[in-house]
């Protein structure tokens, strides 16, 4: 099973052939430049599409704390998305209140362990918008 580094290797080298669909789901790569180091990170993230965006979720598998890429975006929005071949620029936020119900049904779709994620912390996990700029 792809995981971490060895997921975006051979998602980058085979334009998602391998890496894309994973566990009976979707996944990008999301290239977000770290908030200290201004360096590139590039990390796989479950992924569904809502319109011209696409939506991810800051789980960490109900950490306590948020994820490092969502702390890198949370500094700087402007990040980089792959999905399959197709590479763009986007600007990353938070969803706002009123929509984040209907997205986190969306994602939950795909991926039903984000609700027992959610027992594990006492965080409100964020529901991320990626909107590509085109």
């Amino acid at each position: 099973m792809l995981y971490g580094k060895e997921h975006v290797r051979r998602y980058r080298e085979t334009d998602g052939a391998e890496g894309h669909d994973w566990n009976g789901t979707t996944v990008l790569l999301l290239t977000t430049k770290g908030r200290n180091s201004g360096e590139p990170y590039t990390t796989p993230l479950i992924y569904q599409r809502h319109g011209d965006d696409f939506v991810i979720v800051a789980s960490k598998g109900g950490d306590p704390s948020h994820p490092d890429w969502y702390k890198n975006l949370a500094a700087n929005p402007d990040v980089e998305v792959q999905v399959k071949g197709d590479r763009f620029k986007a600007r990353a936020r938070t969803a706002y209140d009123e929509e984040r119900p209907e997205l986190w049904r969306l994602m939950t779709a795909t991926w039903p362990d984000y609700d027992s994620y959610t027992k594990k912390t006492d965080r409100k996990i964020p529901v991320v918008v990626l909107e590509p700029l085109r």
